[in-house]
C-alpha cells in the first residue's frame, strides 16, 4: 500500500478520463497548497473556451456556490467535476498520510464540523487504497468508537464504490486516540524528517528558513520532497549522526560536480537546513534535554529524574517550550508518585519567568492524557535488564540514550500483527471478527500522529514480510501543534504555543 502513489494514480485518472486535449484544473483554496494551477474563486481567470476544465473541489456548501457561479457563465469548454480527497487526505510519505486538520475535538468528543471531514477523509483514502476493511477502534475512546461507525456507515451506503476484488484476509482499520499516548509527541527527535518537523516546522514539505541568521531571500522558504530530493529521500530516516556524515559527503560532491538548476538548488537547501538542525541543538541544549526527555519516557528512577530535570530549569539556556515539557514529561510519567516534587518544579517555572499561559499548559496536558483517560498502560516499571537491552539496541551514531523510546503504536501494531491484540481493548465493529493474522492495515490516530510513529511504521514494514502498514492522523504533530491540540480539547484554544496559528507546523 503506498498512498503517495494512490494519489498520483487518482489524478492521473482524473486527467485521462476527461478526454484528449488541453486541459485547465480548478481548486478551492485548500487543495491549491497541493496542486497550484488555478483556484475557483479567483476573479481574473481569462476565457479559454479552447481549454476543458477538471473541477478538483471538496463538497462543501461554498464550493458548491462558487461552481454554480462558474457553470453560469462557463470560462472553459467542458468540466468535469470530482470531488477532491487530495486536500482532505495529504500523503507526506509512502505509509504516511495527513488531513492537515487541528483541533479536532471538543473534551472528550468531536468538534462538530470535524467528525464529517475526518469521516471524508479517511473513506476517501480507502477508496484510492482500494479497500473494504474490518474496523476495529479503541475502546476507551468514544470518539474512535463514532469514527469507526461514520466510516461504516458510508462503506454500507456506498458499498458500491467498495465492492473491490475480495482478498484472502480482509484488510483492518484501526482506529485510535491520541490522548492515549501524550508522550510521544512532547519528545525531541534525532531522524532527519522529525528533527526538521520539530525544530523548523514542516508546512506541506516547505519550511520557513526566514529566521535563519544569514540567510539568503532565494532561500528564505525551501521546499523538501523525497519525489525530487535525493539527499532528502535517502536520509529521512536516518539519525542526526549518519545525517551530519551524509552532508559532508553532499558538500564535497557539490563543490567537485558543481551542480547546476534544480540540482544545485536542492543541494544548497539540504546543506542550510542540517546546517540550521545543527546550530539549534547545540543553541538550545538539545542533546542534554532529549537525554532527561528519553530517563522521564523509558525509566523508573524517579530520585535521579528529579534531579536532572530541576538542574535543566535552571540552566538558561534551555528554551522556555523545552522547560515546560519537561515538566509535562515528568507530570505525566510520575503522575500519582508518592514523592512528586511536581508543586516544587512549576515553581521552578514561575522563577525563570515562563508564561502563565505555558504553565497552564502542564495542568491541561495532564489532563488531555493523563491515566485517568489513557485506555492503555503507557507508563510502565522498566528494570534493568530491560534497560540494558534497549540501551544497546538503539540506532549507531547517536548516542542509543536519545533514541530509547519506542512509541505506544509500535507495541500496539506489533500485537496486531501477531493476531494478539485483545477484542476486549480493541473490538471490532459489527459481529464479524479476523481469525488469520492481517496483511493490510490502515491505522488512524485522532488528534494527529508524529513522525518517530511514523518510522515504526516504517521499520516494521520492513521487518514483517507480509504486513503492509499505513498510517493516517488528523495531523502530523511535532511539539508547538500537539499542544495547541490539547488545548483546543482542554477548552483553552486562545492558549495557544507561541509560534503557532491554526494551521501552522502542519503536514
Amino acid at each position: 500500500m503506498n498512498v503517495t502513489l494512490a494519489v498520483k494514480q487518482y489524478v492521473t485518472k482524473m486527467i485521462e478520463n476527461s478526454g484528449p486535449g488541453m486541459k485547465v484544473l480548478l481548486m478551492d483554496r485548500e487543495t491549491k497548497e497541493v496542486y497550484l494551477f488555478e483556484r475557483i474563486d479567483s476573479k481574473n481567470r481569462d476565457n479559454m473556451k479552447h481549454l476543458k476544465a477538471i473541477c478538483f473541489l471538496r463538497p462543501t456548501k461554498e464550493n458548491v456556490e462558487q461552481l454554480i457561479q462558474e457553470l453560469r457563465r462557463p470560462k472553459y469548454s467542458v468540466y468535469f467535476i470530482c470531488k477532491s480527497f487530495t486536500e482532505i487526505s495529504l500523503p507526506v510519505n509512502p505509509h504516511l498520510f495527513s488531513l492537515n486538520l487541528q483541533g479536532v475535538a471538543r473534551g472528550r468528543s468531536w468538534d462538530s464540523s470535524m467528525l464529517s471531514r475526518c469521516t471524508h477523509g479517511l473513506t476517501s483514502v480507502l477508496l484510492a487504497l482500494k479497500k473494504c476493511p474490518m474496523i476495529r477502534y479503541q475502546l476507551s475512546s468514544d470518539m474512535a468508537k463514532r469514527l469507526g461507525e461514520s466510516v461504516k456507515q458510508i462503506i454500507t451506503k456506498e458499498y458500491e464504490l467498495f465492492d473491490f476484488r475480495k482478498t484472502e484476509v480482509p484488510p483492518v482499520l484501526l482506529i485510535l486516540d491520541r490522548s492515549d499516548d501524550a508522550i510521544t509527541p512532547l519528545l525531541n527527535q534525532w531522524t532527519y524528517q522529525a528533527m526538521v518537523h520539530e525544530l523548523l516546522g514542516l508546512n506541506n514539505n516547505r519550511i520557513d528558513l526566514s529566521r535563519v541568521p544569514g540567510i539568503s531571500k532565494d532561500l528564505r522558504e525551501v521546499v523538501l520532497s523525497a519525489d525530487n530530493d535525493e539527499f532528502y529521500a535517502n536520509n529521512l530516516y536516518l539519525n542526526f549522526g549518519e545525517i551530519g556524515t551524509n552532508i559532508k559527503n553532499l558538500m564535497e560532491d557539490f563543490q567537485k560536480k558543481k551542480p547546476k538548476g534544480q540540482q544545485k538548488l536542492e543541494s544548497i537547501s539540504d546543506m542550510k537546513v542540517v546546517g540550521e538542525l545543527s546550530r539549534l541543538v547545540s543553541e538550545r541544549r538539545l542533546m542534554e534535554v532529549s537525554e532527561v526527555e528519553q530517563e522521564l519516557a523509558c525509566q523508573n528512577d524517579h530520585s535521579s529524574a528529579q534531579q536532572k530535570v530541576r538542574r535543566l530549569l535552571q540552566n538558561p539556556r534551555v528554551t522556555e517550550l523545552d522547560a515546560v515539557r519537561l515538566v509535562m514529561l515528568y507530570a505525566l510519567r510520575y503522575e500519582r508518585h508518592s514523592s512528586s516534587i511536581l508543586p516544587a518544579l512549576m515553581d521552578e517555572l514561575s522563577k525563570r519567568g515562563v508564561s502563565e499561559r505555558h504553565r497552564r499548559m502542564v495542568k491541561s496536558v495532564v489532563e488531555y492524557g493523563g491515566k485517568r483517560v489513557r485506555g492503555s498502560d503507557l507508563i510502565t516499571a522498566t528494570d534493568a535488564v530491560a534497560i540494558t537491552k534497549q540501551f544497546f539496541k538503539g540506532f549507531s551514531g547517536v548516542e542509543n540514550v536519545y533514541t530509547q523510546h519506542q512509541p505506544l503504536l509500535n507495541d500496539t501494531l506489533d500485537q496486531l500483527i501477531k493476531g494478539r491484540l485483545k477484542d476486549s481493548q480493541f473490538p471490532y465493529l459489527g459481529a464479524s471478527s479476523l481469525r488469520d493474522r492481517p496483511q493490510d492495515i490502515i491505522v488512524f490516530i485522532i488528534g494527529g500522529a508524529t513522525f518517530e510513529e511514523a518510522l515504526s511504521v516504517y521499520n516494521l514494514n520492513r521487518s514483517s514480510p507480509g504486513v503492509r502498514i499505513v498510517l493516517g492522523g488528523s495531523s502530523i504533530h511535532n511539539t508547538n501543534s500537539f499542544l495547541e491540540e490539547v488545548m483546543s480539547a482542554t477548552g483553552h484554544s486562545s492558549d495557544r504555543p507561541a509560534g503557532t496559528g491554526r494551521h501552522s507546523n502542519r503536514n
